[in-house]
């Protein structure tokens, strides 16, 4: 996409709007959205967030499935240089409220399927000062209603963002257990965007599913790099594995990013070998694939795939798997196991994890992995502490897992530096599992692992040491755990043991709880 004005969200549907206004840019079910039509809902929601009292950097919040409205809102946010803060709807209530509060958030937008949660947190909401919901709700304002105040097409606001200004701000979890805002500007977000149309497939006669959820980088970034370069984007509110393969044929869909699970779950469908499909590219990534689960879709769906990996605070893909590197009869089908080589603008380094990155790995020596480019986050929001365990003054990014680089620069993940469970794509962290858990009137001790699945990759495990003299059973923890955290995190199993194992310093020695269930693996991520 050509344009001269500057690298941001306004640039983007400015310039598509003023070049292809009739080109469409979003299928939802059966609406058809052109960006004409796109770039005029997006003013009314930039014009209603000036007068709702948004500024420049401020922050909206946004709780809701995968709809045409995230995108009114995400653009209409970039019209006026407002932060996107795309709140994780699996979350608990109270999770939400954290999230909300931390990023100081002036507007929040819901949709119904989160009323009765935001409901729930809506008297702690510190810094909101309005509501707007998706649809009818008593007292709240309709997003329509909203953005149509003003009875005329209210003018394009024109504000210039710099691009190091903040266009998203998406939140992960830390090993704290409070999940830590992660900035990323302008700048980190396109350094991906304008590179990635002859790897990804994207182009203007391409046709892009988004069906992650748009929270995630995995989702919004990929749905907004293929906005880029011109592709028509078909919206899933959910993933239905049946309906999405029915989607893939009835829409024409040329290219798509899957998470492994789901690669999973649509090649589970009965027939589905059997069908034909558009296809022209899949991407996948987001959590660690199984030879089963990769070699079962490319039967499938019969196109060229790429695996990609990365994260949050790298705003996405740093490293791809070529097409031609997914070769399983080769001689060199070894490579299905690695998670490709860095893309030319990225730098990666495999550091001694003794040595505090003094030293690197020699080939095929597994330490903890470095990054730096220009898609290294800003840092994370308010929290400068984490920002600089996390971003050395040089500007490498410890991206916390373990792996190692072969002579010829291919990167293979083994482990995690940190504890990190990866379950169908979600990042879960012991220790927040652990705190819920140990509010248990029968829990005196609890560590928390994941162990090996292979629907999800991984899955949450929960190992308890019991107080004396009371008794409880692995089904009233799990009930217990879903009452204080979202679905995902919560465990699928727990085991009763007498002591956890500890280090001298009375650390919980994690390897030593998982190493059961991951005998005999050659990765200790699934």
């Amino acid at each position: 996409m050509a344009s001269t004005e500057t690298r941001s969200l306004s640039s983007l549907i400015r310039t598509h709007a003023a070049q292809r206004p009739d080109a469409i840019a979003i299928t939802f079910g059966d609406r058809n959205i052109s960006w004409a039509q796109h770039y005029d809902r997006a003013v009314r929601v930039g014009a209603a967030l000036t007068r709702s009292g948004v500024r420049s950097q401020d922050h909206v919040a946004f709780i809701d499935k995968n709809g045409v409205e995230f995108f009114e809102y995400t653009f209409g946010c970039g019209l006026v240089n407002a932060i996107n803060v795309s709140v994780n709807w699996r979350l608990a209530p109270a999770e939400m409220r954290y999230t909300i509060n931390d990023a100081h958030a002036k507007v929040l937008i819901v949709g119904p399927d989160f009323y009765t949660a935001v409901e729930q947190i809506e008297s702690e909401l510190t810094t909101v000062t309005t509501i707007v919901a998706i649809g009818d709700h008593p007292r709240w304002e309709s997003f329509e209603d909203w953005i149509r105040a003003d009875q005329d097409t209210p003018a394009d606001p024109m504000i210039t963002s710099d691009v190091n200004d903040i266009c998203l701000q998406l939140y992960t979890s830390g090993t704290t257990g409070l999940p830590k805002g992660v900035m990323l500007s302008n700048s980190n977000l396109f350094t991906l965007l304008e590179k990635v149309a002859v790897s990804w497939g994207f182009g203007p006669d391409e046709t892009n599913l988004v069906c992650m959820p748009l929270f995630h980088i995995g989702g919004c970034g990929w749905a907004i790099a293929g906005m880029f370069n011109g592709c028509r984007s078909v919206v899933v509110r959910e993933f239905v594995p049946n309906l999405v393969l029915d989607t893939l044929i009835a829409e024409g869909v040329t290219t798509a990013l899957f998470v492994p699970a789901m690669l999973a779950f649509l090649s589970m469908v009965p027939g589905a070998a059997d069908r034909t499909y558009p296809f022209k590219n899949i991407a996948y990534g987001a959590a660690p694939i199984t030879d089963e689960t990769l070699l079962a879709a490319m039967r499938t769906f019969k196109c060229s795939f790429r695996q990609v990996y990365g994260m949050t605070e790298t705003t996405g893909a740093i490293t791809q798997l070529d097409a031609v590197d997914h070769d399983p009869d080769g001689p060199r089908a070894y490579l299905l196991r690695s998670a490709g080589r860095p893309f030319p603008w990225v730098e990666l380094r495999v550091v001694d994890m003794e040595k505090d990155g003094d030293v690197d790995c020699a080939p095929g020596e597994v330490g903890e992995l470095w990054t730096r480019s220009p898609q290294n986050m800003l840092g994370y929001w308010a929290n400068l502490a984490e920002t600089e365990k996390t971003i050395t003054p040089d500007g490498w990014l410890k991206t916390g897992d373990a792996g190692y680089l072969d002579a010829e620069g291919f990167l293979f993940l083994t482990d995690r530096v940190k504890d990190m469970i990866v379950s169908g794509g979600e990042n879960v962290y012991p220790a927040e599992v652990e705190n819920a858990l140990a509010a248990h009137p029968a829990v005196a001790e609890v560590g928390v692992i994941g162990v090996p699945s292979d629907r999800w990759g991984e899955t949450v495990k929960a190992i308890v040491v019991k107080r004396p003299g009371h008794e409880v059973s692995a089904p009233e923890l799990i009930a217990f755990s879903k009452q204080h955290l979202a679905g995902y995190k919560c465990p699928t199993s727990v085991d009763f043991i007498d002591v956890l194992p500890r280090n001298p310093s009375g650390k919980i020695l994690k390897k030593d709880l998982r190493e059961p269930f991951w005998a005999g693996r050659s990765r200790r991520v699934n």
